[in-house]
């Protein structure tokens, strides 16, 4: 099968014929009929990819202190090999796709094959044909929706997990901060569920483009007015 990996060591992503994941117990086996594109998630990860090895170490704080506890424990010559080996592996992409159950694992009862689902995770919802996936990040996608659709998710399950931590209520004020695509699809949460929504970005295109999409007001970062403004639409202070 094929499936769309990225050299770790380059950032490159190229296409490749891969074997097909084995199924195991607890999870399905789910023929990728669309998966969702993210594109700030995954132009991160290139990049970091493109980086020279101190950069790399640089924007991952968190991984150098795991490789130098590792070094510690099992020598800085382990430690080295580790690194080397893990940079010349390749890695998947994508974390939110939909399809079709092709087999179910031992335990599974949720799902049979011929089913309809919406994946999710990343190293499970892949960019690949045939992707393994644990019953728990799977769920039945309706008749009426449609796959392309259903590919979106796991975003949308993002957006919404974060507006219900924030706990706003009916005719709060919330400020979005970031107008991609999470930000796109909480601002319209947000406005379904009675709240008067601000959208912000460093790119003022797409502050503009949130406003379109539900936001009822977008704001470049920039904007010198940025404070006024807000305050204004939020009836806060003076």
């Amino acid at each position: 099968m094929r499936a769309l990996l990225e050299d770790v060591k380059t950032g490159h992503i190229q296409c490749y014929e891969v074997p097909l994941p084995e199924l195991r117990p607890g999870g399905i086996l789910v023929r990728t009929h669309f998966s969702s594109i993210s594109a700030g998630t995954e132009r991160v990860k290139v990049e970091t990819g493109e980086k020279s090895l101190l950069q790399k170490a640089m924007a991952r704080p968190d991984l150098v202190k795991q490789v130098i506890e590792f070094a510690t424990q099992n020598g800085v010559k382990a430690a080295y090999d580790k690194v080397q080996a893990r940079l010349e592996t390749l890695s998947t992409m994508g974390y939110s796709a939909a399809g079709v159950v092709l087999a179910v694992g031992e335990g599974v009862t949720e799902f049979q094959p011929g089913d309809r689902v919406a994946c999710a995770g990343g190293g499970y919802a892949n960019h690949c044909e045939i992707n393994f996936v644990p019953k728990n990040l799977a769920v039945k996608v309706p008749d009426t929706v449609p796959l392309e659709a259903a590919a979106l998710t796991t975003i949308g399950a993002i957006a919404m997990q974060g507006l219900r931590q924030a706990q706003p209520t009916f005719g709060e004020t919330v400020l979005v901060v970031g107008a991609g695509l999470l930000g796109v699809l909480t601002a319209q949460m947000a406005r379904a569920a009675g709240c008067r929504v601000i959208a912000i970005d460093l790119d003022a295109s797409r502050a503009v483009r949130a406003q379109q999409y539900g936001a009822h007001l977008g704001l470049a970062a920039d904007d010198p007015a940025l404070e006024a403004r807000v305050r204004e639409f939020s009836h806060y202070g003076p």
